[in-house]
């Protein structure tokens, strides 16, 4: 006769579920609270919105992963920054159109809940969210054997902010003679990572822990760097200078994003030469053999963030973001566009 089964027969533990989750809830204390009437535990997060500076709000949404930056996590067994990730990659979306981040939640999936990789993960989310000034209102946690191999994991995430009406910024206002500002990277991001694990451990055959002189540390270390949260640069940038737009340099490059926010009538002139590439590019450039085109289309090249601005307030927002300590280039100006032409041409 068989025996009685229970969920745990199947591989879900529901009491190793239910002590994570006290774990979950001191971890989101770590995280600003403003505004949470209800967070972990209910059914629900209760937030209260607090509108009274706005005259028309209007609510701002982006939802989010890491795509395989998590499998190199993984080789390192070092899951305390994917969590930073996760909320960059949200929170940069929603700050470019003049959003302040109100709140955030994730979405961590499981083969086996690993309670030490589930607390370095939300301990990431927790530091994403105190960088951007957002509080951690929940998320959900799952277990599902069979949809993943041991110790692997998926992340996505869920941001809502706020930007009043008359503020949002849209391209709408971007003319020819705009100048673009590009805001340093911290690196690759979350990009491309399916082709930069391809170079490193299928052609190059590196382990996590080698040492690449041209980086000064272990790839692992490189390409586990933080994605850089912009939103508080954004929000202070935005009291004192008109920023006309704002793109978010992620998957496609500069190619697929700027495009995204200048008016048919303009195109970007964008000069190669004008900031510094991180050396992790150049490495990547040289050992996949991989075109300028290709770099340009896949990853952010430097540049995680462009701003376009009148000519006249360029200069001071370069010092201004020089007094932030960060590090910001003049890369190009808008055009005229012919019909049919790119929005992208390269000097």
């Amino acid at each position: 006769m068989n025996e009685s089964l229970t969920y745990q027969d199947a591989g879900v533990d529901i009491d190793k579920a239910n002590r994570f989750i006290k774990t979950i809830e001191k971890i989101t204390r770590e995280a600003p609270r403003s505004g949470i009437i209800a967070g972990i535990g209910g059914f629900s997060g209760l937030y209260s919105l607090d509108v009274s500076t706005y005259e028309k709000p209007v609510l701002a949404t982006s939802t989010d992963g890491v795509g395989t930056k998590i499998k190199v996590a993984s080789m390192m067994n070092k899951h305390d920054t994917i969590g930073i990730d996760l909320v960059a990659m949200c929170v940069n979306d929603i700050a470019v159109q003049g959003a302040k981040p109100l709140f955030f939640l994730d979405y961590l999936s499981m083969g086996t809940l690993v309670p030490e990789t589930g607390e370095a993960i939300l301990r990431g989310i927790a530091e994403g969210c105190k960088q951007a000034r957002c509080a951690l209102i929940g998320g959900e946690t799952a277990e599902m054997p069979g949809m993943y191999g041991n110790g692997e994991y998926d992340l996505a995430g869920f941001v809502v902010g706020i930007v009043d009406n008359s503020k949002i910024v849209d391209g709408s206002e971007i003319s020819v003679g705009h100048k673009l500002i590009g805001i340093a990277s911290s690196g690759l991001h979350s990009n491309g990572y399916s082709l930069v694990r391809k170079i490193c451990f299928e052609r190059l055959k590196l382990k996590v822990d080698d040492k690449v002189d041209i980086l000064g540390r272990t790839i692992g270390e490189e390409l586990l760097e933080p994605t850089k949260i912009y939103s508080e640069i954004v929000r202070h940038l935005l009291r004192d200078f008109p920023l006309h737009g704002i793109a978010h340099i992620t998957g496609g490059g500069i190619v697929d994003n700027l495009p995204r926010i200048l008016p048919d009538s303009c195109k970007a002139l964008i000069d190669k030469s004008s900031w510094e590439i991180p050396p992790v590019f150049t490495f990547l450039q040289e050992a996949g053999k991989l075109s300028s085109q290709e770099m340009m289309r896949t990853f952010n090249n430097g540049i995680g963030l462009i701003l376009v601005v009148p000519e006249k307030a360029a200069e001071g927002v370069v010092d201004f973001l020089a007094a932030m300590d960060e590090r910001s280039y003049v890369i190009g100006s808008v055009v005229e566009r012919n019909k049919g032409a790119h929005q992208i041409a390269w000097i």
